[in-house]
């Protein structure tokens, strides 16, 4: 943080935006507890199901978030002068002044922080209406005395949990057992850890004083997820990551891994590649042979309409009952009817009856009864003569 104990202009501005976001989070929680944001109750039922009493309405939007870390302990100016005197836990959750905050304590390892770590420091942020949550980080030597190595290193794990929204203030090189000359110096009223007792340091639980002195608030672990399971994952899968690892420039020095380890994963990546590439062209083959067989079903579809099309058509043409048929009957009727002679009427007058008719002539010839009789010469032209009843008798014929 850089602010010192002299009253520096950031640790007012942190100090103001700190107050300013607990007031925020205390309207909120009395709105919520006033009915003003109905939250979804679940009730156990008797056959362990649950039964919703009011549906989640959403939380109007607000901006709770601070612009700096949470400071450390040893950086802050030291508390008034009044004696510590503890709040009772009717008296926390009934709610107190904003000028007096519950002080919770909650102490840990952090090692490689996770969502773990961060829903278990926001149930003690949550414990009370008004909290101010001091968060305990073990060091180094204490850490690998009592538990084990840890991934990081103490000055990043403090860093991690200053960053994290929850926290109010942060205490580096956090005892392991809490004392009460610790509990008085930070003014702690309530110390909040998951109700598993906790075995070390030869005790059977550290924490069991500190329950028998009620000043325990307990909270839940989140299942399915820890530093020692994050750990375990990378043990498991060990080739995988130091392949990742070495694919983004890490050196096998680096990664503590000999000269014939590095050739052999190497090796496999190479081998890796060809295996995806060959699953590549076999997933595009795939689609492609799907590809063309959607198309040739759909062609062969095309080709069956158009086939059945024709056939019909052609049949509707050319079929016993088509419309070339009609067409040639009715064009052989109108052939006979065209060539077929036209009987006279009943009431027409006979041959005898009729008036001569008058000759004319044909230029060439003309078929009669008999023979032909010449026709006398005009200028130099032959023919012959016939009459129209000539021509009905032909017809008559």
């Amino acid at each position: 943080m850089g602010c010192s104990a002299c009253g520096s202009p950031a640790v007012f501005l942190i100090a103001a935006a700190k107050r300013k976001r607990r007031g925020m989070l205390v309207q909120m929680e009395a709105q919520s507890s006033s009915g003003l944001l109905p939250r979804k109750r679940r009730r156990e039922g008797s056959n362990g199901e649950t039964d919703e009493g009011e549906r989640l309405v959403k939380i109007p939007r607000c901006t709770v978030g601070l612009k700096h870390p949470a400071p450390f302990a040893d950086e802050l100016e030291p508390a008034d002068n009044k004696p510590y005197q503890r709040v009772s836990m009717e008296e926390a959750l009934r709610g107190t002044p904003l000028e007096r905050p519950v002080r919770v304590y909650a102490d840990g390892i952090f090692d490689v922080f996770h969502s773990g770590h961060a829903r278990a420091l926001m149930q003690a942020k949550c414990l009370f209406p008004n909290t101010h949550l001091i968060v305990g980080v073990c060091s180094d030597d204490l850490t690998h005395k009592y538990k084990g190595f840890t991934v990081m290193n103490e000055d990043e794990r403090y860093d991690a949990v200053t960053h994290c929204r929850y926290v109010d203030e942060v205490v580096r090189n956090a005892p392991w057992t809490l004392t009460p000359e610790f509990l008085a110096k930070h003014r702690i009223d309530f110390v909040a850890h998951d109700d598993i007792p906790y075995s070390s340091a030869g005790s059977d639980d550290v924490y069991k004083h500190i329950k028998d002195a009620g000043m325990f608030a307990p909270t839940q672990r989140t299942e399915g997820i820890s530093t020692s399971d994050i750990i375990t994952r990378i043990v498991r899968d060990y080739d995988v990551y130091v392949r990742r690892n070495l694919q983004r420039g890490y050196t096998a020095k680096e990664l503590n891994v000999s000269f014939i380890n590095e050739k052999k994963y190497h090796l496999q990546e190479r081998v890796d590649k060809v295996k995806r590439k060959v699953r590549d062209v076999e997933e595009k083959s795939k689609e492609f042979v799907q590809k063309v067989e959607e198309k040739s079903i759909d062609l062969i579809q095309k080709w069956e309409e158009k086939s059945r099309e024709f056939i019909g058509n052609f049949l509707q043409m050319f079929g016993p009952e088509g419309a070339l048929k009609h067409m040639l009957k009715e064009g052989k009727g109108r052939m006979l009817q065209a060539i077929s002679p036209r009987h006279s009427p009943s009431s027409s007058p006979t041959h005898e009856e009729r008036s001569p008719s008058p000759t004319f002539r044909l230029p060439f010839f003309t078929k009669t009864s008999l023979s032909p009789s010449p026709l006398p010469h005009h200028s130099g032209s032959r023919g012959y003569l016939i009459s129209s009843d000539d021509d009905d008798e032909d017809d008559e014929n």
